[in-house]
Order: structure tokens, then C-alpha cells, then sequence
């Protein structure tokens, strides 16, 4: 039987997850799935692929690395309703990395990620009532609770996504103890953040034929300039980031600040939507009793 995922860094979505990911995949004796999100806890096609499927992402890795993988559906309530009673079944003993930013800030990137999958087609000011989603997943305690209740709150380390940003070096090496790793962490400058919203285009089955077929690949280099080649691509990408009405700000902020100060009895500190930037750059968070 192949080793079983030491650790899992469940989300949320739009929270540099994938950064986080490379990051640890470079550490020597940790090894991070070649697929960086399976999904297989969470998504029902995924999970009918059998426990076989899913450790076989995790054939390659030496008896004594420390093995993980990263799937932001995992705290994806309540889109994913069975993702909890499959993990204690097959990883009972896992630990659990949450990772959380500005709830709005993270809702913003994920309508920007879904229309680019043209999953939202919407404006953002109608797709928040349109699309719970959108805000579900950044509530953060609710996303969290069932994980307390399953494993406990000593089995999952929560972190701020701003502090990241700030103190990568630092943020790295409490990773890395949490999850037992020996050796000396170093974050990687030369890895280059993942998927950065602001750049995604949206999903086209042609172009993207266009654009990866080798042949037509080599020919549109050779005869299609570069500056008409990035005037094209403007009719694909999202030219300005999303903005929220005064009202619809205050509509979330309302809804967020409940569940932030739930997050914020469980931290030992005082969190609300004016204040999260603030704390979260500046605080190193751990859960207290």
C-alpha cells in the first residue's frame, strides 16, 4: 500500500494555496502531489476512483518524507457535504493547514477565478445573491467547525494570507514545524506566485486550440505580431478588477464581521473587516482555549 498524506492544506480558495504548495514541494524530504489539488475527499467523481487512485499521487515519495497535498474544495461547505466523514476514514491521523485572507478581497478573486470559468456571468454586484458561493466560502469558522469537531482544533494551523505576503520566511518555518518537518525551511523567491486573478482569461475551447496546437502554435509567433497577438487577448482577459456598490460592501461586511468575530473568540483577538488587514499582517495567530 502506498504512504498515506502526512498533512493537507485544505483552502481557502484564492488564499496563494499554490504558492504554498511549490513552497513546501521544494523543501528536501517533503513531498507534495504532482497534482496539486485531487479533490478526492471532496468531489464525488473524484472519489469513485477508489483510495488506490488517490495514493498512487503519492507512489513516488521516499519511506521517510513527510507527504502532503492541496485541495481548496475541501472547505467548500456546503458544496462538498461528505468531505469530512471520507477524511477520518482514510486519514484519521492527518494534520490540516487553513489559510485564510480579507473575506472580501478573497470572494472578489474567486468571482474574478469563476468567470474566467465562465461558472459567473454575471456582474459582481448581482452574482454575490446569485452565487452563495461566493460568500460561503469566506466564512471562515464555518468552514473550520466541522474540522474541530472531526480532529480537534490542535490538528489544524490557521494563517493569515496578508501575513504570508509580509513574513514569508517566517510563516514557512511554522508550516513546517506543525507538520514535523526536521530540516531547515526556506521559502523560494524564484517561484513566482500562482495564478494571479487579475491576468486569467476567460475559458475558450477554440482558442485555446489556437493557441497550444503546436503547428499553429510556431506559425502565429512567426507571421502574427506580438502587439496584435495582446490586442486580441484583451477581448479575452477582465480588463478591470470588480467593484462593489457602497451598498454591497456594507451588505457583506455586515455578514463577514459575525462570522469574524467567531474567528476572532477562537484566536484570542478582535477581528472585523476594517481591522483584518491590520491584524493579520502584524499578529502570528494560533487557536486558545
Amino acid at each position: 500500500m502506498n504512504k498515506l498524506p502526512d498533512f493537507i492544506i485544505i483552502g481557502a480558495m484564492k488564499c496563494a494555496t499554490s504558492s504554498l504548495h511549490e513552497q513546501l514541494a521544494k523543501q528536501p524530504g517533503i513531498f507534495m502531489s504532482e497534482l496539486k489539488e485531487p479533490n478526492f475527499f471532496s468531489d464525488d467523481e473524484q472519489y469513485v476512483r477508489g483510495i488506490d487512485w488517490y495514493l498512487s499521487h503519492f507512489s513516488d515519495a521516499s519511506p521517510d518524507e513527510i507527504c502532503g497535498e492541496s485541495s481548496t474544495h475541501y472547505t467548500k461547505l456546503p458544496t462538498y457535504p461528505h468531505t469530512i466523514e471520507r477524511l477520518q476514514k482514510y486519514l484519521p491521523n492527518a494534520k490540516f493547514i487553513y489559510v485564510m485572507r480579507h473575506p472580501i478581497d478573497r470572494l472578489i478573486s474567486q468571482y474574478i477565478h469563476e468567470w474566467s470559468q465562465r461558472v459567473i456571468t454575471v456582474d459582481i454586484n448581482q452574482a454575490i445573491y446569485q452565487h452563495p458561493e461566493l460568500i460561503e466560502y469566506s466564512l471562515y469558522t464555518k468552514q473550520l467547525k466541522p474540522y474541530f469537531e472531526a480532529f480537534g482544533k490542535g490538528r489544524v494551523f490557521p494563517l493569515f494570507f496578508e501575513r504570508i505576503l509580509s513574513n514569508k520566511q517566517q510563516e514557512l518555518e511554522g508550516i513546517c514545524e506543525f507538520i514535523g518537518y526536521k530540516g531547515q525551511a526556506k521559502w523560494n523567491e524564484q517561484l513566482n506566485a500562482s495564478n494571479v486573478s487579475n491576468q486569467r482569461m476567460i475559458k475558450s475551447k477554440w482558442r485555446n486550440f489556437f493557441v497550444n496546437t503546436p503547428g499553429l502554435r510556431e506559425i502565429r509567433r512567426w507571421f502574427i505580431p506580438k502587439s496584435f497577438r495582446n490586442w486580441v487577448k484583451n477581448f479575452w482577459t477582465m480588463q478591470n478588477k470588480p467593484e462593489l456598490t457602497p451598498e454591497n460592501i456594507k451588505y457583506l461586511q455586515e455578514i463577514f464581521d459575525q462570522d469574524l468575530g467567531n474567528l476572532g473568540a477562537w484566536l484570542g483577538i478582535e477581528i472585523n473587516c476594517d481591522n483584518f488587514k491590520k491584524i493579520a499582517t502584524t499578529s502570528s495567530i494560533h487557536w486558545v482555549e
